[in-house]
């Protein structure tokens, strides 16, 4: 191992020990914060409904039920919502949101995700979208470009490519980095005494090999109509020159 990522893994494990130490510490004198997104309680404690839009522009939807295995393996207080939004000429979205209770591991690496349905990351970089409700400001963006073998319905194989945006969002708190959430996470419970309310937003689209590019131009532009429907959470406005 070299030593930047001996640095690297020491720096990731104090992270994860902090915030360790501040949930148990806090665990019984912290005060939950408000969810980023729009959320509604459907009485089942904090278990509630993230409000999707319907429609986006041109793109009608429709809701996608979590697999029962899904309910079961996250914490009971977990929010989960998806919907895959259609345009005229064909062109698919798939746009999810995982908002945390008071159980932290609701949300993990978006890695994770991916791998477990044997998607391959091949590209990684960090982008940001340009938004202009509720002011203009800039929402950063982490994208993956993903590899894999598929199956035509005549059973030929085929490969399929896929690219993967998400960020995290909480009251007053946006990130596209997971160690920058799990830091957040800690200093607002060992300075303010706050639980925040994570969201781990995401939006998926799946393309041929050679249109990763298209897609995620179109994917960021169906981003930028929908975000703000959902999204309460935004950035600062951009500083003006006198």
């Amino acid at each position: 191992m070299n030593g930047t990522a001996w640095k690297t893994g020491v720096a990731a494990l104090a992270l994860m020990a902090l915030t360790a130490g501040a949930v148990a510490r806090l665990k019984y004198h912290q005060r939950l914060g408000e969810p980023g997104v729009r959320w509604i309680p459907t009485g089942e404690g904090l278990r509630g409904r993230v409000e999707l839009p319907e429609r986006v522009g041109e793109y009608v939807s429709t809701n996608v039920e979590p697999a029962a295995l899904e309910w079961e393996v996250l914490p009971k207080d977990t929010s989960l919502a998806r919907r895959l939004y259609r345009a005229p000429d064909g062109f698919e979205v798939l746009l999810g949101v995982v908002l945390m209770g008071t159980d932290r591991t609701s949300i993990h690496k978006p890695e994770y995700c991916l791998t477990s349905q044997g998607w391959q990351i091949v590209a990684r970089t960090t982008t940001s979208l340009s938004l202009d409700r509720p002011h203009p400001y800039t929402l950063p963006v982490r994208q993956f470009t993903t590899r894999r073998l598929g199956q035509l319905p005549d059973g030929r194989p085929t490969r399929w490519s896929g690219v993967y945006l998400f960020w995290f969002v909480a009251d007053g708190r946006l990130t596209a980095s997971h160690w920058g959430r799990v830091g957040w996470l800690a200093w607002d419970l060992i300075r303010r005494g706050v639980m925040p309310r994570w969201a781990y937003v995401s939006a998926f689209v799946v393309c041929p090999p050679g249109q990763e590019e298209r897609a995620a131009a179109r994917a960021r532009e169906f981003l930028r109509a929908a975000v703000p429907e959902f999204q309460k959470t935004a950035g600062p406005s951009p500083a003006r020159t006198p």
